[in-house]
């Protein structure tokens, strides 16, 4: 089928106006459809990613007969841009996961450009459509098969307080105040207070973000050393922007998942406490090494929004009462 499309849009009368607005009409359909098919069924996975950015470069840089490599490039990134602007506007994403993309998506496009610039400079009967034509394929077949990694993200600090002190404070601890950080107020999920019911190894502790709560399962109760705990339930990531309101893409749901978390408390010199969390999560969007720097940097700011809440209580408590004049 795409060796069809494209020896349809290499032997079309570029002379011809309607001829070109015709193909360009019928190409950028083409991609819009399989976007809206992958978004809908929820492969969020090379197809989307890699080869759709790449396709709509080329695409673009074939059909505007780009002239010099410059300019190819240009109309590959500029095409992926006004595409994921559609996305927006037609309420399919949000603007979060748009940004988030762009530094994928938007070079890709660009290299899909130049490639398309380069294969019109050789012989069209070189393996270059030919593998144009493959890639969706080899994608696909990756982004039907393919299971998440787990990965871990660790974080830490230092405490002045002892570890049975700063103990209490991670099993459950009152609000925190409003994030004053600009990337919690873009839509990301946030923690609020967490809660526990019942003491020990299986009890469930409720650790409450601003999109729902996290349900935890207590696995180790080592007071006051060592709190590990599986994640039952987890809640959307983050509430997307969009300019008709709340949007609910697949990705919100199932694709960024916590599946256990720990605090590690280990005494210091002078009264002090390292206190170490740990969280083990799944994602299922590719390529995963672009989205883990996005997911584990997110993950990474959570623990520290938690941690220095608990080291301002525990650090309080610890200090010691001002006489009285």
């Amino acid at each position: 089928m795409f060796k069809k499309i494209i020896r349809a849009l290499k032997t079309a009368d570029l002379g011809n106006p309607g001829k070109r607005i015709l193909n360009g009409l019928l190409g950028v359909a083409l991609v819009f459809g399989m976007v809206w098919l992958l978004i809908r069924t929820g492969y969020y996975g090379l197809m989307l990613f890699t080869v759709v950015p790449l396709g709509l470069g080329a695409l673009t840089a074939h059909l505007i007969h780009a002239t010099t490599l410059r300019q190819a490039a240009w109309a590959g990134a500029i095409a992926n841009l006004v595409g994921s602007a559609a996305l927006l506007a037609f309420g399919m994403e949000g603007a979060i996961c748009m940004l988030m993309a762009w530094p994928l998506v938007l070079p890709l496009g660009a290299l899909g450009g130049v490639l398309a610039y380069q294969h019109g400079r050789t012989s069209a009967r070189g393996p270059g459509a030919a593998i144009f034509a493959l890639l969706p394929i080899g994608a696909l077949g990756w982004d039907f098969t393919a299971r998440p990694d787990v990965f871990e993200v660790r974080s830490a600090i230092e405490i002045a307080a002892s570890p049975e002190q700063v103990w209490k404070h991670v099993v459950t601890f009152p609000e925190i105040p409003e994030p004053s950080e600009w990337y919690f107020h873009t839509g990301l999920a946030y923690p609020k207070r967490a809660r526990i019911v019942g003491s020990g190894a299986g009890a469930v502790r409720y650790c409450e973000f601003s999109t729902g709560p996290f349900v935890e399962p207590i696995e180790v109760w080592d007071e006051p050393r060592l709190l590990r705990f599986r994640v039952t339930e987890s809640p959307a990531p983050m509430h997307e922007w969009s300019p008709y309101g709340e949007i609910l893409p697949k990705h919100l749901h199932g694709y960024l998942v916590s599946k256990q978390g720990e605090f590690r408390l280990t005494p210091l010199a002078g009264g002090r406490t390292r206190l170490e969390g740990r969280s083990w999560y799944q994602h299922g969007l590719w390529p995963a090494g672009y989205w883990r720097v996005w997911s584990n940097a997110i993950i990474h700011r959570i623990h520290l929004r938690v941690m220095n809440h608990i080291k301002t209580l525990a650090e309080a408590e610890g200090a010691p009462a001002l006489e009285p004049k």
